[in-house]
Parts: structure tokens; C-alpha cells; sequence
């Protein structure tokens, strides 16, 4: 920057003190808590940290065995891609569908569905009915069932067969999936001015189907990026429902992510330099990603 970019970027900060004073404590909270260790993590990740000494600088070593000496981590990439391949659209689509139904009726029975449905997400411990339900043993409610329809000669270990594993466990994640994308769907909904929707049938729209298209999704270009933005980060960073449901580590590793291999080096190895060269992997993953989808969103609203 030169000297007069110097001067009208100064001027700026002047005329708009108040607008930058009410963003400091947002501003230091951000820096403190995540700048700061996302960038303290990229620096260890080059390092032998064993969480006690001081870490010694080792180069990309912990990036070489990543790719290339650590079969469990290729297994965790590819559980974790199938997991937010299939867990990211389709809990967008769930969060957005429902959205759009909810808000459909009245204010009291709006406002009675969003707790419903968002009391999944608000409850961390909501999903340990499931463990109930797919229990492995002849107790479990659905080998219960399915045992006394002689539907199986005997009880399908959901949570431990790496066949029955991950497909269950995304199954739950979707259930659990309408959260903060599925608010942020619902205030983008009565956020939309309807006037635009008059306007709309004067040009010829005809049915709901055609305002969501025309009217709706384009005037909700912020929330719809904020949803994406949410999911995608939520899909990609799953390892503690894994834990939860199938254990640590998993039977064959059927469930394991790249979040619970970090977890794997860092709390129960203490090689804290390996597990931030396995998050700074994953890191960049998802800031691409992102980057991606933003892209395609604001192209669209545009």
C-alpha cells in the first residue's frame, strides 16, 4: 500500500470509529480463539511436539508419514469424504425442505415444529436413544423386532459391523442435522419481502413451486450460503458422534474420520506435531471446499 492508500484507509477508520469500537471485542475474541490457533497449529505441525518438551522442528516429516506411512489415515479420508459427500447435501436439503414446510403455518405452530425439530440438535445426548434402538444385543428395540418377526435368526450388531456402521451413522446425523442452517432457513423465509411475491404473479408465476425458484431461493442468497457453509464445516469435522456410537477406535476402522485420528495422536499419543499436520490437512480440505461452494452461491445470487 502507498502513502495515500495509507492516508484514505486512516480517514476511514476516523470517520467509522464507532463501527470498528463495537467490532473489537468480536475482533480479539476471533484473533484469541481461532486465528491464533489455527495458525500456532500450522506452525506445530512441522514439528516433533510431544506436548511436554519443546518441539523441535522436523520439517514436512510429519506430512510424508501422513501420505505415505499411515494406511489408518487413508482409510479416515476416505470415511470421512463418504461421510460429507453424503451427510453435507443432504442435510442441506433436509434442513432447507423442512424450513420451507414449517414456515407455512401459522406463528404458534411455526414456533411449535422449530423446537421440534431443532431439539435434536440442542439436546448433545439426543442421539443416545439411537444406541438404545440398535443396541446389539436381543434387548435392542430393533432386533427385538425384527427377531420376534423372524426376520434374522440373530441380533445385527448396527454399531459394530463395519458393514451396518457408517450407514447408521450417517442415518443419525441427518437426524440430528436440522440445527442452526435449519434457523437460519427459517428466518431467510420470513425475511422475504411479499411484495416481490405480488410482483412475481403479475409476471407470471403461477405456483408455490415456481416462487420458490424465482422469488424465494434468490432473495435468501445469505442464508443460503450461511447453511452451506455450516453443514459443510459440520459434515467435515464429525468424530465425536463416531466415538459416541461406535466406539474408539472403531471395528476396522469403518468409522473413523480424519477428526478422530487427530484425536487419536493428540490426546491419547500426546504427538501433538503429527496431529496438527493430520488438522491442518483437514483444515485446508474444508477451506477449499468452501471456497467452492461460496463461489457457486454467489454466482447464483447474483
Amino acid at each position: 500500500m502507498n502513502k495515500s492508500s495509507h492516508k484514505k484507509l486512516r480517514k476511514k477508520i476516523i470517520a467509522n470509529y464507532e463501527i470498528y469500537f463495537m467490532m473489537a471485542p468480536f475482533f480479539l475474541l476471533f484473533v484469541t480463539f481461532t486465528v491464533l490457533p489455527v495458525l500456532s497449529a500450522l506452525g506445530l505441525s512441522f514439528t516433533d511436539f510431544n506436548a511436554l518438551e519443546i518441539p523441535r522442528f522436523i520439517g514436512l516429516r510429519n506430512y510424508v508419514k501422513l501420505f505415505l506411512e499411515d494406511p489408518v489415515f487413508i482409510i479416515a479420508i476416505k470415511n470421512t469424504l463418504l461421510f460429507a459427500v453424503i451427510t453435507g447435501p443432504a442435510s442441506y436439503i433436509l434442513c432447507f425442505g423442512m424450513a420451507w414446510l414449517v414456515n407455512e403455518f401459522s406463528v404458534r405452530v411455526r414456533t411449535s415444529l422449530t423446537f421440534l425439530f431443532y431439539a435434536p440438535a440442542l439436546s448433545g445426548t439426543a442421539f443416545m436413544m439411537w444406541k438404545v434402538l440398535l443396541s446389539g444385543d436381543i434387548y435392542g428395540w430393533i432386533n427385538s423386532f425384527i427377531l420376534r418377526f423372524g426376520l434374522v435368526k440373530e441380533p445385527v450388531q448396527w454399531l459394530t459391523d463395519p458393514k451396518t456402521m457408517m450407514p447408521m451413522i450417517i442415518m443419525i446425523q441427518l437426524w440430528m442435522s436440522l440445527g442452526t442452517s435449519f434457523l437460519a432457513f427459517i428466518a431467510g423465509f420470513q425475511s422475504v419481502d411479499r411484495n416481490l411475491y405480488e410482483a412475481a404473479a403479475m409476471d407470471g408465476v403461477k405456483n408455490r413451486w415456481q416462487e420458490l425458484f424465482y422469488v424465494t431461493i434468490p432473495s435468501m442468497g445469505p442464508q443460503m450460503l450461511f447453511g452451506a457453509v455450516m453443514q459443510i464445516s459440520a459434515s467435515f469435522t464429525a468424530g465425536q458422534i463416531t466415538v459416541d456410537l461406535a466406539g474408539f477406535p472403531s471395528t476396522d476402522y469403518a468409522a473413523h474420520t480424519i477428526v478422530t485420528h487427530a484425536m487419536d495422536f493428540g490426546r491419547l499419543r500426546f504427538e501433538m506435531g503429527y496431529a496438527c499436520a493430520v488438522i491442518t490437512v483437514l483444515f485446508i480440505a474444508m477451506t477449499a471446499v468452501n471456497k467452492i461452494i461460496r463461489g457457486i452461491l454467489y454466482k447464483n445470487s447474483m
